[in-house]
């Protein structure tokens, strides 16, 4: 657990116990596989930001579990299809259900994850809960649509990525943030803020994630480094690199090569950040912290917005 999470270690407790509880199931091997999703681990970041959220606006545990649950719950079912998606057999380290029971049991527990997510966000009489986390679910799909059907693709524009990204990263996190408020019974210009936070949060938090996919070390990543140049999967260092490196030429072709060798994926891993490709994607990144920490600045001063705001600096900054 992140040290920052520390006054709420107690509810993430709870949340991981009723995570549990929530995909165990009459089938041995329904249980077993999402169990094992569970036990890989996470940051549950998703679950923080909900309960973070309800802390600045009458905090009920009670009203939170069940929304900061479905959130882990919809997470994790989209890394059970994006593994089956990129082929992936390890994820932090861990086996993922792909690895250890293939792809026809792996597609079904995402889709029974989700159902779980759906019964409980049922329990919400508040219509704008199910709306939200429905809309996001959708956006979500589209967003990695347009990642499959893009693979290779490198006249994709900045603005093209930011699109894609906020559809498969920040709005669910912008959700987390926002939904958590709602919940406890928030009014409208805090919990519109709360999503602007989190949506400004879940930018830099794909971005810094696509940076690392380059630059750091495979044991703290968890997964191969350059997994996406490997895909083919485009992202902000290499869209730059694209579009200034006067080697651009050579970089589209390692880019475009399916199957690259090691050495040709370091090879592009260091023609993107001899131009300064990593740079410019963490000032990027950076600029969405900014903007998050200005958002935050019009929420009620509650001993929570100082975690918040520690929150968004390591974002910046993290190397896991």
């Amino acid at each position: 657990m992140l040290n920052f999470f520390d006054e709420i270690k107690n509810e993430l407790r709870i949340v991981e116990d009723e995570l549990k509880l929530a995909v165990r199931s009459s089938d041995p091997l329904l249980t077993e596989t999402s169990t094992h999703l569970i036990n890989a681990g996470g940051k549950r970041l998703r679950p923080a930001f909900c309960l973070l959220g309800g802390k600045f606006y009458n905090f009920n545990l009670d009203k939170l579990i069940p929304l900061a649950v479905a959130l882990e719950l919809i997470h994790m079912a989209t890394l059970v299809h994006d593994d089956v998606v990129d082929s992936s057999l390890t994820r932090r380290g861990i086996p993922t259900v792909k690895a250890k029971w293939g792809n026809r049991i792996s597609t079904h527990i995402g889709d029974y994850l989700l159902g779980k997510s759906l019964i409980l966000i049922s329990r919400y009489e508040n219509p704008l809960i199910p709306k939200v986390l429905a809309d996001t679910s959708v956006k979500m799909c589209e967003g990695e649509i347009i990642q499959i059907t893009t693979s290779y693709n490198t006249d994709q524009t900045i603005r093209d990525y930011f699109y894609r990204i906020n559809r498969k990263t920040a709005l669910l996190i912008s959700a987390s943030c926002q939904l958590g408020a709602v919940a406890c019974g928030a009014p409208a210009p805090l919990h519109q803020s709360l999503r602007r936070f989190g949506h400004h949060i879940g930018m830099a938090f794909q971005i810094t994630d696509d940076i690392l996919d380059m630059t750091a070390e495979q044991i703290k990543l968890g997964k191969p480094v350059g997994g996406d140049l490997q895909q083919g999967i485009i992202t902000l260092p290499t869209i730059y690199a694209l579009q200034h490196s006067s080697e651009r030429q050579k970089l589209h072709e390692l880019i475009t090569k399916p199957n690259k060798a090691e050495e040709e994926i370091n090879e592009a891993i260091a023609l993107i950040t001899a131009c300064g490709g990593i740079d410019y994607s963490a000032e990027m990144a950076r600029k969405y912290i900014v903007k998050a920490k200005k958002e935050l600045s019009r929420l009620p001063d509650v001993p929570v917005k100082k975690t918040m705001q520690i929150i968004a600096d390591f974002i910046a900054i993290r190397k896991f």
